[in-house]
């Protein structure tokens, strides 16, 4: 019998008090208290089939609140998820869009109809287990006529 310490149940049993231990370490949520006054819909027309496609598929990630799943309560995926909400907000965060130059609102509607005609968005790690996020063709077409529209009115 080897009394070596790195035996499989040593290792094991240390795995599960890291996994254990990191679940004590809390991360801040996305979710604001209010609506900011930046909002892209304090400004620009949405229509309400294209707001309730971006609710659905696009503001989990890019906007001040995330409705967050029951799995996001665990650690590593609570991590995996925070810095995922702060990667899209950094791209495009719906509730600050007012806050941009003229320039960069031009610059993300762009994006917006690169990433979505593209199919780069929604990401398929969301529509995995979002499958109501997906978008669908029609759906793409009323984002871009939404966008092209939009354009026209930027400030």
């Amino acid at each position: 019998m080897n009394k070596s310490f790195f035996t499989i149940r040593n290792i094991l049993a240390v795995l599960l008090l890291l996994f254990i231990g990191i679940q004590f370490i809390d991360v801040k949520k996305n979710i604001s208290q209010s609506q900011s006054e930046n909002a892209i819909g304090n400004y620009y027309k949405i229509p309400a089939n294209v707001q309730s496609i971006l609710k659905t598929s696009c503001y989990d990630c890019h906007s001040n609140n995330t409705t967050y799943p029951s799995y996001s309560k665990l650690q590593p995926v609570k991590w995996w998820l925070a810095d995922h909400v702060n990667s899209g907000k950094r791209h495009l965060n719906f509730d600050e869009f007012n806050s941009y130059s003229r320039e960069e609102k031009l610059k993300k509607l762009d994006e917006i109809i690169e990433t979505v005609k593209d199919r780069e968005m929604p990401l398929t790690s969301y529509t995995v287990i979002h499958q109501d996020a997906k978008l669908s063709v029609s759906d793409r077409a009323e984002i871009q006529k939404w966008v092209y529209e939009t354009k026209k009115e930027v400030k």
